[in-house]
């Protein structure tokens, strides 16, 4: 896949308009005042710079994404291969290892130090020299906690707009975001507010940092840790905010591209979690293997898996356990996760590899739906669907007992992950959004998962 062409070009010094005045800035920012701030006044000169990429990996969870940008979301952030045949690097992405080296990094610059919207900025303004860092204390759970939150929702990447939590929707505000900072900040303020480490030393909720200080706008970026993908410290779980939005997938040590110019650092508030226990901690987070799960595989790992699961919504495919011996019942199980998050074929085949195995140790992604009855009519929950009431029922301002209706069977079917508050008579976003988790869960795309439910979602919700 080719990543898109850029135009990077010198402002004419005199020039009035919105975009040489911002391309002086940010020359003037990326250069040091010995050097004598920004080269603008040497004239106009334009360079046409084409940039290729083997593939983006990425999506989503999958979905089209981490295979194809966590679905070109947090659905695609699996990759190609998620199975247990496909090794870490293509199990979280396009680009597997025969690959040709490219950027899977962002290409967009990002924002100067801002307040949070809404709200003033502590310390002096960026222009007048960088303000002191202020740190709040915040346990690791926390960090990762918050970051799933954009993940979650998908949030869209912008380096000028602001999510409603008042953070700017750039990488450097996402990371300023899961650190609880009273500003957003960017890659070459972020580090203030943070010690630096060895990688070995990495933990979750640390950052991995890029600073250009030549160019911020050249391959500036910030990752956060979220644990080891591999037993080789090769891979580990980026949670980033990048195109087309947030997103949480196996990334290799320490980015897609200028892997050796980032830096790690762990935040300066960090403070101990109460059970002293660190995200993850219990259960491995790297994925133990393939010759662990299958038929005849008998291991604490399976017994693991199906505890996960169970946490998941799996618990009904289970009789009795889980345990250690694998069974039927691990298969389907595993199968309904992988098939929850959109994957399907050889990505659903019932046998976990990395991405499954990062999905269910950290939390991510969609937890398994309520059984559907067979043809006959027979199955958990099985009972006539209410008629479909109609569509003017559910849009912006509605409000009616069909909303709630609506919102309470989604919450029994496991996809009641957007409501903070809730459900309620009123039609809101967190609706929206549950129900598109709903019709993608079943494969939908397109219109035909825009969130508005119509008389066949309505249907395959109330079966």
């Amino acid at each position: 896949m080719t990543v898109p062409v850029f135009e990077e070009y010198e402002p004419a010094p005199d020039c009035p308009c919105a975009g040489c005045g911002r391309r002086r800035r940010e020359l003037a920012r990326g250069l040091p005042v010995s050097a004598g701030g920004h080269r603008a006044a040497h004239g106009a000169r334009r360079a046409l710079v084409a940039v290729t990429a083997a593939g983006v990996a990425l999506g989503a969870a999958g979905a089209a994404g981490v295979a194809a940008a966590v679905e070109a979301d947090v659905a695609r952030a699996g990759g190609r291969r998620r199975g247990r045949r496909g090794d870490v690097a293509r199990a979280v992405g396009d680009a597997g290892p025969d690959s040709p080296p490219g950027d899977q990094g962002p290409t967009s610059p990002q924002g100067d130090s801002a307040p949070l919207y809404g709200r003033p900025l502590p310390g002096p303004r960026p222009d007048s020299g960088p303000h002191e860092a202020e740190t709040n204390k915040i346990t690791r759970a926390e960090i990762i906690s918050r970051a799933k939150v954009w993940v979650n929702a998908e949030v869209p990447y912008s380096m000028e707009k602001y999510w409603s939590d008042g953070y700017r929707q750039d990488c450097s505000g996402y990371v300023s975001m899961a650190w609880n900072l009273g500003s957003n900040e960017w890659t070459g303020s972020l580090a203030t507010f943070g010690e630096r480490i060895e990688r070995e030393e990495l933990q979750p909720g640390d950052m991995l940092l890029f600073h250009n200080p030549e160019n911020p706008t050249k391959g500036s970026h910030v990752t956060l840790f979220g644990g080891w993908a591999d037993y080789t410290h090769s891979y580990y779980l980026a949670y980033e905010q990048t195109k087309p939005h947030a997103r949480a997938q196996a990334t290799p040590m320490a980015y897609w591209s200028n892997s050796d110019s980032y830096v790690p650092y762990r935040y300066k508030g960090v403070v101990a979690d109460p059970d002293g226990k660190n995200p993850g901690e219990g259960v491995p987070t790297v994925f133990p293997g393939e010759e662990f799960f299958g038929p005849g595989a008998d291991n604490a790992y399976v017994t693991q898996l199906g505890e996960m699961l169970v946490k998941r919504g799996g618990k009904r495919f289970y009789e009795v356990g889980p345990g250690p011996r694998w069974s039927g019942s691990d298969r389907r199980a595993t199968e309904a996760f992988q098939r929850a998050q959109g994957w399907r074929g050889s990505d659903a085949d019932g046998l976990p590899g990395p991405t499954t195995w990062l999905y269910l140790v950290n939390g991510l992604g969609k937890d398994i739906p309520a059984a559907e009855p067979d043809e006959r009519g027979n199955g958990q929950g099985a009972h006539p669907a209410p008629g479909f009431p109609g569509a003017g029922h559910f849009r912006p301002g509605r409000a009616n007992t069909y909303v709630e209706q609506l919102g309470e069977q989604l919450v029994r079917k496991g996809f009641g992950r957007h409501y903070a508050v809730g459900p309620g008579r009123r039609w809101t976003e967190a609706d929206r959004r549950n129900v598109r988790d709903f019709q993608r869960a079943q494969g939908w795309r397109g219109s035909d998962a825009d969130g508005y439910p119509g008389p066949h979602t309505w249907r395959r919700l109330f079966a």
